[in-house]
């Protein structure tokens, strides 16, 4: 499974790619929002998980790039913006996930898990 990381803190992407190469999974970073829509439109990730304060180009507009070119591709959103109106524009433009930052590892791999689970239903 091929997932797209968009974060543009080298700490926490790092962690995140450690993490998630532990289960095997092929993974592609990208440091701010705009390399993050060229990824996604070369590299047709199975999911995306996306900051939503990037340089560039915001999590909001790359996941609101991603719903408008049609792509049925899970979204989930890491951020330390825990307030309740961003959480609610990144679900009302089609993420399917939001975890707050700082995160345990072991839940980010679970939610990923099941995203992708319930991606191939």
């Amino acid at each position: 499974m091929k997932i797209l990381i968009a974060e543009d803190d080298a700490i926490m992407r790092t962690l995140i790619e450690h993490q998630l190469k532990k289960y095997n999974f092929s993974v592609y970073i990208a440091s701010d929002g705009n390399e993050a829509m060229s990824v996604v439109d070369d590299f047709n990730p199975d999911l995306v998980i996306t900051d939503i304060v990037m340089p560039l180009t915001s999590g909001l507009e790359f996941i609101g790039h991603i719903r408008s070119g049609g792509l049925k591709i899970p979204v989930l959103v890491l951020s330390a913006m825990n307030q309740e109106n961003i959480v609610m524009e990144a679900l009302a433009l089609g993420a399917d996930d939001f975890i707050t930052k700082p995160f345990n590892p072991a839940k980010l791999t679970m939610r990923v898990k099941k995203l992708l689970e319930h991606s191939k239903a």
